[in-house]
């Protein structure tokens, strides 16, 4: 496996035999991410999470006296592969709401943020989002301060106030922008991104981008003197957002156009392989509850890693080192961007529940709302239309022993939410029985 994409400084003697450590420990951490033959239990991840913290307490002592701030050099990037691999471990069984689990998600954000800073075209609404999820994570670190080890709850803490300040920054650049203006705003954000999606389809839908500049074409001519103008005939403040945001639009859809959905030759096998990543997360978003398995995030993150940090001062070059053409640059910002997207969106619905519990928790999912569907629609004629249901409830409450869901000797993570989703459908189904009882005993 290769290291974290990073500039390595070079690595001080004393520190080699942490480096050999966080290596051992990684080669475990993706033996155990590959191994499928079995769930993945709390015991094995909580080991290496041990060990892990071990040689960063170490590495802490050793570096304790350097007077100057430290460049990271190679163990820097053999830990966050080891961190990283353990965060997205404890979604795997289960424990979502530990300040390990926190890890995966943080970096995500900051990349998120990062290409937010730099694309510079965003809504308050993708902020909005971004915000909770920070709220959660704190929460979550609060929570785990007698658990967990000061110098993983210390680290987390200094990348989440990183963050933040992005964030802040983030929120100010629209500070200005008037609430009149708002939905503008973000209809211009949607158009954008909606022609930047249509510039990666397999056959260039030129007709849909051609309707989009239509779009922007009628938003131009309701502007007066170069100018948005309010409900009262006023020009509200946030005219440079705005206008700035329809020039780049309008210019974006003539490029594409004239491009006609072909990406220079140059940067197709770039392309190629941001595609490929792409979809497969997209996919992964459609199938997560029966398909993924958390750590299969983290190849998705290395590579994209990989080629977000291969750019130079943020340009995209070939190998002569010629920079890409405005075309090729963004359309490979915006597969970058949609992939750490995806992740995002994977991480945060991530349910607080094994890998071991997820069959049984997915089978309880799919008849929870099936009887939040029957019962939406009024219901049964008879209780006898449940039964189905019923049959299907106690055969899996027939799996517990003692109240718990077992696996051979083990009690895997996420008894309170498999539990609590059990009684939540023998509820619903016991509702719907009553109801069906009382109206057959009115028509009688």
């Amino acid at each position: 496996m290769s290291d974290s994409p990073a500039v390595n400084a070079p690595l001080d003697p004393k520190e080699k035999p942490i480096l050999d450590s966080l290596l051992y420990i990684r080669d475990k951490l993706s033996l155990l991410k590959l191994d499928r033959s079995t769930y993945i239990k709390s015991k094995d991840v909580l080991s290496l999470y041990n060990e892990t913290i071990k040689q960063v307490q170490l590495l802490n002592d050793l570096r304790k006296d350097h007077k100057k701030p430290l460049e990271n050099n190679r163990v820097d990037n053999v830990l966050e592969d080891c961190f990283q691999l353990i965060s997205l471990f404890f979604l795997t069984i289960g424990r979502n709401n530990e300040a390990p689990a926190v890890y995966s998600m943080c970096s995500t954000v900051k990349r998120l943020l990062d290409h937010l800073s730099e694309a510079n075209f965003y809504s308050a609404k993708d902020l909005d989002g971004i915000e909770g999820t920070f709220t959660t994570m704190r929460e979550t670190l609060h929570r785990s301060k007698e658990s967990y080890s000061p110098h993983l709850l210390t680290l987390l803490e200094n990348r989440l106030d990183t963050c933040h300040l992005i964030l802040e920054e983030l929120y100010r650049r629209l500070k200005d922008l008037s609430p009149e203006l708002v939905p503008t705003h973000e209809k211009l954000v949607s158009i954008l991104r909606s022609m930047a999606a249509c510039n990666t389809r397999n056959t260039f839908p030129a007709g849909e981008v051609r309707a989009f500049q239509e779009q922007l074409k009628q938003m131009q001519a309701t502007m007066v003197d170069g100018k948005f103008l309010g409900n009262d005939s006023t020009v509200p403040q946030g005219q440079e957002i705005v206008v700035g945001l329809l020039k780049r639009c309008l210019y974006w859809a003539d490029l594409c156009l004239e491009k006609n959905g072909k990406i220079d030759e140059r940067f197709k096998p770039t392309y190629d392989k941001l595609l490929g990543i792409r979809n497969q997360l997209e996919k992964l978003t459609l199938t997560q509850a029966w398909s993924l398995r958390e750590t299969d995030l983290y190849n998705y993150q290395r590579q994209l890693d990989r080629i977000d940090e291969s750019r130079i001062d943020g340009n995209f070059e070939d190998a002569q080192g010629n920079k890409a053409d405005l075309h090729a640059q963004r359309t490979l910002l915006y597969l970058i961007r949609r992939s750490y997207a995806y992740i995002y969106s994977l991480i945060r619905s991530s349910e607080p529940v094994s890998e071991a519990l997820l069959p049984v928790f997915n089978q309880l999912q799919t008849l929870r709302r099936c009887l939040l569907e029957v019962k939406k629609s009024g219901g049964v004629s008879s209780p006898r239309e449940l039964y189905p249901y019923s049959m299907k409830l106690n055969s899996i409450d027939n799996m517990r022993t003692d109240g718990k869901f077992m696996i051979g000797a083990d009690i895997p993570e996420g008894q309170g939410s498999v539990n609590g989703l059990l009684a939540e459908c023998f509820d619903l189904a016991y509702e719907l029985r009553v109801e069906a009882e009382e109206n057959s005993g009115s028509d009688e």
